[in-house]
Protein backbone atom coordinates (compact mmCIF):
# COMPACT_ATOMS: atom_id res chain seq x y z
CA UNK A 1 0.00 0.00 0.00
CA UNK A 2 2.75 2.64 0.78
CA UNK A 3 4.58 1.68 -2.06
CA UNK A 4 1.28 2.75 -4.04
CA UNK A 5 1.10 5.73 -2.42
CA UNK A 6 4.67 7.01 -2.83
CA UNK A 7 4.37 5.71 -6.86
CA UNK A 8 0.61 7.90 -6.78
CA UNK A 9 2.40 10.92 -5.64
CA UNK A 10 4.03 11.48 -8.96
CA UNK A 11 0.93 11.27 -11.35
CA UNK A 12 -0.78 14.38 -12.70
CA UNK A 13 3.03 15.85 -12.03
CA UNK A 14 5.04 17.79 -14.99
CA UNK A 15 8.57 16.98 -14.92
CA UNK A 16 9.41 19.93 -13.55
CA UNK A 17 6.82 19.88 -10.49
CA UNK A 18 8.53 15.95 -10.12
CA UNK A 19 12.00 16.92 -9.87
CA UNK A 20 12.06 20.34 -8.38
CA UNK A 21 13.70 19.97 -4.47
CA UNK A 22 11.43 21.21 -2.48
CA UNK A 23 13.64 21.10 1.30
CA UNK A 24 17.21 22.61 1.97
CA UNK A 25 18.65 19.29 0.86
CA UNK A 26 16.97 18.72 -1.96
CA UNK A 27 14.18 16.23 -1.45
CA UNK A 28 11.95 16.15 -4.63
CA UNK A 29 8.96 13.47 -5.89
CA UNK A 30 10.91 11.54 -8.55
CA UNK A 31 14.02 11.50 -6.78
CA UNK A 32 12.36 10.29 -3.76
CA UNK A 33 10.83 7.37 -5.89
CA UNK A 34 14.32 6.30 -7.75
CA UNK A 35 16.04 6.18 -4.30
CA UNK A 36 13.21 3.64 -3.35
CA UNK A 37 13.56 1.81 -6.65
CA UNK A 38 17.11 1.45 -6.00
CA UNK A 39 17.41 0.49 -2.51
CA UNK A 40 14.63 -2.54 -3.53
CA UNK A 41 16.44 -3.56 -5.97
CA UNK A 42 19.38 -3.85 -3.70
CA UNK A 43 18.06 -5.41 -1.12
CA UNK A 44 15.44 -7.79 -2.69
CA UNK A 45 18.02 -8.20 -5.92
CA UNK A 46 21.78 -8.91 -4.96
CA UNK A 47 21.07 -9.38 -1.16
CA UNK A 48 19.02 -12.34 -1.46
CA UNK A 49 21.22 -13.82 -4.43
CA UNK A 50 18.05 -12.75 -7.10
CA UNK A 51 20.72 -9.46 -8.39
CA UNK A 52 18.24 -7.25 -10.13
CA UNK A 53 19.21 -7.73 -14.03
CA UNK A 54 19.82 -3.71 -15.07
CA UNK A 55 22.79 -1.86 -13.97
CA UNK A 56 21.71 1.52 -12.31
CA UNK A 57 24.60 3.41 -12.47
CA UNK A 58 24.36 5.58 -9.68
CA UNK A 59 25.00 3.11 -7.19
CA UNK A 60 28.15 2.59 -8.69
CA UNK A 61 30.67 3.04 -6.05
CA UNK A 62 32.31 5.87 -8.36
CA UNK A 63 28.67 7.97 -8.97
CA UNK A 64 27.88 11.37 -7.82
CA UNK A 65 27.14 11.54 -4.09
CA UNK A 66 22.89 11.24 -4.23
CA UNK A 67 22.94 10.38 -7.54
CA UNK A 68 19.96 8.12 -6.32
CA UNK A 69 18.15 10.83 -5.05
CA UNK A 70 17.72 13.05 -7.95
CA UNK A 71 16.69 12.28 -12.00
CA UNK A 72 19.35 13.04 -14.14
CA UNK A 73 18.41 15.15 -17.58
CA UNK A 74 18.45 11.79 -19.50
CA UNK A 75 16.14 10.44 -16.95
CA UNK A 76 12.03 11.43 -17.71
CA UNK A 77 9.62 10.58 -15.31
CA UNK A 78 8.09 8.25 -17.92
CA UNK A 79 11.48 6.46 -17.22
CA UNK A 80 11.87 6.67 -13.49
CA UNK A 81 8.11 5.45 -13.15
CA UNK A 82 8.81 2.36 -16.10
CA UNK A 83 12.15 1.26 -14.06
CA UNK A 84 9.84 1.48 -10.98
CA UNK A 85 7.21 -0.67 -11.96
CA UNK A 86 10.28 -2.90 -12.83
CA UNK A 87 12.05 -3.45 -9.75
CA UNK A 88 8.70 -4.07 -8.02
CA UNK A 89 7.92 -6.62 -10.59
CA UNK A 90 11.68 -8.19 -9.94
CA UNK A 91 11.05 -8.05 -5.36
CA UNK A 92 7.55 -9.33 -6.20
CA UNK A 93 9.32 -12.35 -7.49
CA UNK A 94 11.36 -12.73 -5.16
CA UNK A 95 9.23 -12.26 -1.95
CA UNK A 96 7.21 -15.23 -4.48
CA UNK A 97 10.28 -17.15 -5.14
CA UNK A 98 11.99 -17.34 -1.65
CA UNK A 99 10.46 -18.13 1.89
CA UNK A 100 10.79 -14.96 4.68
CA UNK A 101 13.53 -17.78 6.20
CA UNK A 102 15.88 -17.07 3.42
CA UNK A 103 19.24 -15.99 4.21
CA UNK A 104 20.67 -12.49 3.05
CA UNK A 105 23.43 -10.23 3.08
CA UNK A 106 23.96 -6.80 3.71
CA UNK A 107 27.44 -5.46 2.71
CA UNK A 108 26.64 -2.14 3.95
CA UNK A 109 25.69 -3.53 6.91
CA UNK A 110 28.57 -4.08 8.33
CA UNK A 111 28.89 -6.86 10.88
CA UNK A 112 25.01 -6.86 11.10
CA UNK A 113 25.34 -7.88 6.96
CA UNK A 114 24.23 -11.28 7.72
CA UNK A 115 20.14 -11.60 8.03
CA UNK A 116 17.28 -12.81 6.37
CA UNK A 117 14.47 -12.10 3.84
CA UNK A 118 12.04 -11.30 6.91
CA UNK A 119 14.17 -8.82 8.30
CA UNK A 120 15.03 -6.82 4.66
CA UNK A 121 11.35 -6.68 3.95
CA UNK A 122 10.62 -5.55 7.70
CA UNK A 123 13.78 -2.88 6.92
CA UNK A 124 11.60 -2.09 2.92
CA UNK A 125 8.71 -1.72 5.21
CA UNK A 126 9.87 1.00 7.21
CA UNK A 127 11.91 2.38 4.63
CA UNK A 128 9.22 2.84 2.08
CA UNK A 129 6.78 4.18 4.61
CA UNK A 130 9.54 6.94 5.66
CA UNK A 131 9.46 8.11 1.81
CA UNK A 132 6.02 7.84 1.43
CA UNK A 133 5.77 10.54 4.25
CA UNK A 134 8.47 12.86 2.80
CA UNK A 135 5.79 12.80 -0.93
CA UNK A 136 3.00 13.56 1.49
CA UNK A 137 4.77 16.93 2.27
CA UNK A 138 6.20 17.59 -0.67
CA UNK A 139 3.37 16.52 -2.64
CA UNK A 140 0.76 18.92 -0.71
CA UNK A 141 4.09 21.57 -0.99
CA UNK A 142 3.66 21.45 -4.69
CA UNK A 143 0.06 21.81 -5.16
CA UNK A 144 -1.94 20.76 -2.20
CA UNK A 145 -2.71 17.09 -3.52
CA UNK A 146 -2.52 15.26 0.50
CA UNK A 147 -3.46 11.48 1.46
CA UNK A 148 -3.19 8.08 0.95
CA UNK A 149 -4.24 7.81 -3.15
CA UNK A 150 -6.66 9.84 -5.25
CA UNK A 151 -9.78 10.86 -3.64
CA UNK A 152 -8.60 9.52 -0.43
CA UNK A 153 -6.93 12.15 1.66
CA UNK A 154 -7.67 11.11 5.36
CA UNK A 155 -7.82 14.19 6.34
CA UNK A 156 -10.95 16.56 7.63
CA UNK A 157 -13.21 17.38 4.88
CA UNK A 158 -12.93 20.96 4.84
CA UNK A 159 -13.23 23.40 2.42
CA UNK A 160 -10.45 26.28 1.56
CA UNK A 161 -11.61 28.46 4.41
CA UNK A 162 -12.15 25.74 7.23
CA UNK A 163 -8.57 24.90 6.37
CA UNK A 164 -6.98 28.41 6.32
CA UNK A 165 -8.77 28.83 9.74
CA UNK A 166 -7.11 26.13 11.00
CA UNK A 167 -3.63 26.83 9.85
CA UNK A 168 -4.50 30.57 11.49
CA UNK A 169 -5.24 28.62 14.86
CA UNK A 170 -1.90 26.15 14.61
CA UNK A 171 -0.06 29.50 14.21
CA UNK A 172 -1.43 31.83 17.08
CA UNK A 173 -0.94 28.62 18.96
CA UNK A 174 2.92 28.55 18.35
CA UNK A 175 2.85 32.17 18.41
CA UNK A 176 1.37 31.96 21.77
CA UNK A 177 4.16 29.31 23.06
CA UNK A 178 6.89 32.06 22.54
CA UNK A 179 10.76 30.57 21.90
Amino acid sequence: MQRDALRWKLEGLSERDARMPMTPTGTNLLGLVKHVASVTADYLGACVGRPFPEHLAWNDDDAEDNADMWAGPDESLESVLALWDRVWAHADATLEALPLDASAHVPWWGDRGDTTLHRLVVHLIAEIARHAGHADIVRESIDGAAGLRDGVSNLPEGDVQWWAAYVERLRATAEAAGD
